[in-house]
């Protein structure tokens, strides 16, 4: 069975890659869409922001 691709971001570089190229630690994904992962920093910020919240309650 193929392994489908999927689109990462590299934190360190700040640029999205088309399936995995660097190393594990550097990146956050998977994610469907490359637009998805060029919103990494953002969806990071918004889940923490959620997360912060579920703790406060």
């Amino acid at each position: 069975m193929a392994e489908t691709k999927k689109w990462w971001f590299n934190h360190v570089t700040g640029e999205v890659e088309y399936g995995p190229q660097s190393l594990g630690m550097h990146r956050d994904g998977p994610f469907e869409s490359e637009a998805e992962a060029a919103r990494a920093p953002e969806i990071a910020r918004e889940r923490a922001a959620a997360w912060e919240a579920d703790e406060e309650a």
